[in-house]
């Protein structure tokens, strides 16, 4: 998700990115509206407006989604935002929201009702993104319109209000331990998306998964150091695996969001993750097989051949990689026939 900041419009905080959602890409537009720290505002502290808490990374959120009909008017019943406050307390003993990720929906979350989120899951995209900038009592405003040409899906808007929060923390202020859970997690839920055919949402979850594990690798790196210089050091490692193995699952997550990306018909991406999953680890046959699709599809034949050579050395007479051979021979017939066509019609 790309965000850009553009200039504020009648004194209101405006921000808009393009979402990917499992229909496509959309581009949304949202609008802050401040509700009881209006107050703050307007006595002139707003620096206490500012400094005041938002959520995390793992903070469980009370929220609700509604849509607006084209007169501004919420469509679902109308009810005070303070009948539904809840206190810290009440927040983190309240059960989290469980509902299946749609294919045709942009927000994806139940419209009309309250509902707790865990922020950083990944359940919407649209959702988590407006509720990491608020504050509890907030309420923000979202227009959703589908980017490309010839898509006929009408504008949506819809609101988005944040009752209150338990806190949570930074990536940087996780422990190691704790950065593992969400990565495995993250991995976790990444196949179980990819399995039931909801391949945006599983690329979500393998990107969320690799940024936490970069900052691990990094941590993991250093604790190795550090007990290879002092054998003696105390330094608990936390159940954290151990360099390599954290290799390993950083070269499946590359490979794995490369699959993913084929599949949107990204292959620009698909290669450069297969090509890193590759490079992390060599004997991993799927990244190759991956790297060659990527490249046969931009037309790269000569980097295709050589990725499903790899793969063919790593298992003799596979069938995959014979096949994918073929078709590399295939289209080299193919673009020579067109260039001697077009060689053919310049000199005739």
């Amino acid at each position: 998700m790309e965000s850009v900041h553009p200039p504020i419009h009648d004194g209101a905080d405006v921000t808009s990115w393009v979402s990917v959602c499992p229909g496509g890409l959309w581009n949304v537009e949202l609008k802050r509206k401040h509700t009881e720290s209006q107050s703050l505002s307007n006595s002139g502290d707003v620096t206490a407006r500012l400094s005041s808490p938002r959520p995390q990374l793992g903070s469980l959120c009370y929220v609700r989604v509604r849509l607006k009909a084209d007169t501004g008017e919420t469509e679902s019943s109308e009810s005070d935002p303070v009948d539904e406050k809840l206190s810290v307390t009440e927040v983190a003993a309240a059960e989290v929201t469980t509902f299946p990720r749609s294919q045709d929906s942009v927000l994806q979350v139940p419209l009309g009702h309250w509902m707790t989120l865990r922020l950083g899951e990944g359940q919407c995209d649209v959702t988590e993104a407006c509720v990491e900038g608020m504050r509890a009592r907030e309420t923000c405003e979202i227009l959703l319109s589908p980017v490309g040409n010839g898509v006929d899906r009408c504008p949506s808007r819809a609101t988005v209000e944040l009752s209150g929060f338990t806190p949570g923390k930074e990536s940087w202020e996780m422990s190691a331990g704790d950065k593992w859970e969400w990565v495995r997690s993250h991995k976790q839920r990444g196949g179980v998306r990819f399995r039931s055919g909801d391949v945006w949402g599983a690329a979500d979850s393998y990107s969320r998964a690799l940024k936490l594990l970069i900052a691990l690798y990094g941590c993991a790196t250093q604790m190795e150091e550090a007990e290879f210089r002092d054998p003696t050091t105390t330094q608990q490692r936390q159940d954290l695996p151990s360099v390599d193995e954290l290799k390993q699952v950083k070269a499946e997550l590359h490979s794995n969001l490369s699959l993913c990306q084929l599949k949107l018909s990204h292959p620009l991406r698909a290669r450069a993750n297969a090509a890193r999953a590759s490079e992390l680890e060599p004997g991993g046959a799927k990244a190759w097989y991956r790297l060659g699709q990527a490249c046969l599809t931009l037309s790269e034949l000569e980097e295709a051949r050589r990725a499903f050579g790899r793969l063919l050395q790593l298992q003799p007479q596979s069938p995959a990689a014979l096949k994918a051979l073929k078709d590399v021979e295939r289209k080299e017939k193919e673009t020579d026939a067109e260039l001697g066509q077009r060689l053919s019609k310049m000199f005739s």
